[in-house]
């Protein structure tokens, strides 16, 4: 299994040396390390793994939602038992930890110094008021339109425009496709 990673990666599709930073930074311990390489590798003891590679008699179907072989992409990304909380709970995190870090290079006065301390206001603004940050706000419109609530937006109000910002966490394979789904999804509320 080492190295299946690398070898399934569209490398058109990443920047390469941003991809892999992580390895090269060396704030990870050997353990951790480890088992990120190895569940990248699919290579994490999971029941497709036990009956494909070990050659078990073990049933390959996914301990939760017995519809899909239980890969470590199928339980990251893939779930359906999983996508109503869990997948919900990262995405939020993430979502946290972006708007925490957007507030941070904005000017924003937090009150809390580490990222996973914190909980995201409704509306912030930089000390001087040139930017507005709105977290998973519907925005007003004219007329209706159905995707009008994205995770961030970031408004400049200087120069009276505003950047979307909606975060998809999805599987390597996936990437590519979720970006064209939200590009389309928000396309109305961009223009």
């Amino acid at each position: 299994m080492h190295g299946q990673y690398i070898r399934n990666i569209d490398r058109q599709l990443i920047g390469e040396e941003d991809t892999f930073l992580w390895l090269s930074k060396g704030d990870l311990k050997a353990e951790t390390e480890s088992e990120i390489v190895a569940a990248q590798d699919q290579a994490l003891q999971t029941k497709y793994y036990a009956t494909k590679i070990l050659n078990t008699e073990t049933d390959s179907k996914c301990r939760l939602c017995q519809q899909f072989d239980e890969t470590v992409d199928h339980i990251i990304s893939a779930c359906p038992i999983l996508v109503n909380e869990q997948y919900i709970k990262r995405h939020d995190r993430v979502c946290a930890q972006l708007h925490f870090n957007i507030c941070k290079e904005t000017g924003v006065q937090l009150d809390k110094k580490h990222w996973y301390e914190y909980l995201p206001k409704l509306v912030e603004t930089s000390q001087g008021g040139k930017v507005t940050i709105l977290w998973n706000q519907q925005v007003q419109t004219d007329r209706t339109i159905p995707n009008n609530k994205p995770d961030i937006i970031i408004c400049n109000n200087e120069k009276g425009a505003c950047m979307l910002t909606d975060v998809a966490i999805s599987g390597d394979r996936n990437v590519i496709k979720k970006e064209a789904e939200k590009i389309l999804k928000y396309k109305d509320l961009t223009i």
